[in-house]
């Protein structure tokens, strides 16, 4: 259970740092759209592939991280129901 819990501590943190990356490289994203839009140049259009590209890894990463929080969450209440209803 200590185990689980120090786990899922750490992975409530890592979200968290994920939560920031991800609207950080939503703006980047954002912003490089919008340089597109108004440059119309290939390497503007470029720059937002790559900047678009990197805010759906992030943001996959996110996703993983919440799904494993969750799954920990879940794990976590199932120990704890067996140990009370042990008791």
């Amino acid at each position: 259970m200590d185990e689980l819990a120090e786990r899922l501590k750490q992975l409530r943190a890592d979200l968290e740092v994920a939560e920031e990356q991800c609207l950080h490289f939503e703006d980047l994203s954002e912003d490089a759209r919008l340089r597109a839009l108004v440059s119309e140049t290939p390497a503007s259009e470029r720059q937002h592939r790559d900047a678009a590209r990197q805010a759906e890894t992030m943001a996959r990463h996110r996703a993983r991280l919440r799904e494993e929080v969750r799954s920990l969450e879940q794990q976590q209440d199932e120990l704890l129901d067996r140990f009370y209803s042990d008791v």
